[in-house]
């Protein structure tokens, strides 16, 4: 017995360590992802029928709101348009091949991964613009492709078919993404590259505090992940014109 309890305990300290190295590994991960909301929401549109697949569309006019994606060739992005029939859809192909239609929208360089084309859009539609703007990306749904889509199945479609426009008006930027994991990090949110200077000539009037106080620098600069976000016409049209046109242009071309 004496023998049993000497290699138990010993053996039950081990699982019991390496089940807390796993939990401090995976846990971060496991949030990131939604895992437990995403499982459950799979089951119910499985086994149960759930209308996840079909949220109520979300009222508006068609010729007032846009999405404004960046893909490659080969990603298929018809679900834009069989799925968001009241939205408009600027969808800009980076890598065009001599077989891309005259009629694709196309970036002046594959740089800059999606910024690119949501500059563009901006800068060729400034005086025009929708009254709503979500730039999104070009994957609908998916567990590994489009986990930071902060939707129970992770879908781009509910996303947009639920987004409250009045609040994007009123408010007028919205992350997409509410869940902070991953996000900037406290040790990484004080940027030494964000100094008086730089705050001043790209964030100014990007907080109420600046607006009140012309020298104010925050302390720490940080937001959630992944570059998915509306913006109401007017938060645009705050920033003239070239100033997207100089944010575009700071990228160094490609060779």
């Amino acid at each position: 017995m004496r023998w049993t309890l000497r290699f138990a305990l010993p053996a039950l300290l081990l699982v019991l360590t390496l089940f807390a190295i796993l939990y401090i590994k995976f846990a971060q991960i496991w949030d990131q992802y939604s895992a437990p909301t995403y499982a459950w929401a799979s089951l119910q549109n499985t086994f149960r029928g759930s209308n996840l697949d079909n949220p109520p569309a979300v009222v508006g006019k068609v010729e007032d709101k846009v999405v404004i994606m960046a893909r490659v060739e080969s990603e298929d992005t018809n679900w834009v348009a069989e799925n968001l029939p009241d939205w408009q859809h600027a969808i800009y192909t980076v890598d065009p091949s001599t077989s891309t239609p005259n009629i694709t929208l196309t970036t002046p360089y594959n740089k800059g991964h999606e910024s690119m084309a949501y500059l563009t859009y901006i800068i060729d539609h400034y005086t025009s613009l929708p009254s709503i703007l979500a730039f999104i990306h070009p994957h609908r749904r998916g567990f590994s492709d489009a986990w930071h889509t902060d939707t129970p199945l992770h879908d781009n479609v509910d996303a947009l078919r639920t987004l409250r426009l009045p609040y994007v008006q009123e408010n007028g930027y919205v992350n997409l993404r509410c869940n902070w994991n991953p996000g900037c990090k406290k040790a990484h949110r004080k940027n030494k590259h964000i100094n008086a200077e730089v705050w001043q000539e790209v964030f100014k009037g990007a907080s109420k505090a600046s607006f009140s106080q012309p020298d104010y620098v925050p302390g720490e600069v940080g937001a959630a992940c992944c570059a998915q976000f509306a913006v109401s016409r007017k938060r645009v049209l705050e920033r003239p014109l070239s100033d997207y046109e100089g944010f575009r242009h700071e990228s160094p071309r490609p060779l």
